[in-house]
């Protein structure tokens, strides 16, 4: 199961529809295209074809499970006094003093030049929990960060 904004939920759903209704469609006709050019043993563009069409059919049933199992967090109703999945969190960098501004969301909406981290990211689970004015220590591939909470709040 993974936990998701309404957001984050809505544009799955819109990447499948897409993926359904017009890449799908534009595999197919790929393949009777290069199927229609004559001998497929030798035919490049129809096994090119056929291997897109067979990557988008994974994407498309991992899309489909990942939108089953979604549960949707509504963030009105979120405990603003600790930091928890779907949280905007200011921080400090204690010894660059270094300010910075991430949302902790899940895996499938994560987009670091959106400022969005995983859950699953070290950072994330650092802070997890931390209150406004806790210092986080968390172990990362250069070293350990102290990463002082300044601020959480929820907003979409």
């Amino acid at each position: 199961m993974g936990y998701m904004s309404q957001k984050g939920y809505d544009e799955l759903v819109a990447k499948l529809q897409h993926m359904e209704s017009v890449d799908r469609p534009a595999a197919s006709a790929a393949i009777a295209e290069a199927r229609d050019k004559g001998d497929l043993s030798e035919n490049a563009e129809y096994d090119a074809a056929k291997e897109w069409q067979g990557k988008l059919e994974t994407e498309i049933a991992i899309l489909k499970k990942t939108i089953m199992e979604a549960k949707i967090i509504d963030t009105t109703h979120m405990d603003t006094d600790t930091v928890q999945i779907l949280a905007t969190v200011e921080l400090k960098n204690m010894k660059s003093g270094m300010k910075m501004k991430y949302r902790i969301v899940s895996a499938t909406e994560a987009d670091l030049r959106a400022g969005k981290i995983s859950v699953e990211t070290p950072i994330a689970k650092g802070l997890l929990g931390k209150k406004v004015g806790d210092v986080a220590e968390v172990k990362v591939p250069a070293g350990v960060l102290q990463l002082e909470v300044l601020s959480i709040s929820y907003e979409e």
